[in-house]
């Protein structure tokens, strides 16, 4: 059985998308990859307002399901201009990530959807 997560102030964008941010199935809650983006569409201009955009966004939707981001197991990030930026997403991550970290892969891109993104991280995470 699967059981969608929509937090409320995302509820209009996902059903014009006909999307849901994450998905609870079994023991593990997959998100959709997020991009900074607010729920209107409009993307920071830093690089550092879109890194806590994500994990904001990913922590609303965690939270759907009464979880937090220390349930997250496995991350995988897409970069537009890795090596430009790893250093302050690292660092981003690394405060907002703890101990024992989630497996991660990065992955440089040459493009991502959302117009000026330069980011999106997909997220496993653990029920329980």
């Amino acid at each position: 059985m699967k059981r969608a997560l929509i937090p409320p102030a995302l509820r209009d964008a996902c059903a014009a998308a006909g999307m849901s941010p994450g998905i609870v199935s079994g023991t593990h809650v997959f998100l959709t990859g997020v991009t900074g983006a607010g729920a209107d569409g409009a993307m920071p201009q830093t690089a550092e307002a879109q890194f806590h955009a994500c994990f904001d966004k990913i922590a609303a939707v965690l939270a759907e399901a009464h979880l937090t981001l220390d349930a997250v197991v496995e991350m995988t990030s897409y970069h537009v201009g890795l090596r430009g930026h790893f250093d302050l997403f690292d660092e981003i991550r690394r405060a907002r990530l703890h101990d024992p970290y989630p497996a991660w892969t990065a992955v440089e891109v040459a493009g991502l959807r959302r117009v000026g993104a330069i980011v999106e991280i997909r997220i496993v995470a653990q029920v329980g």
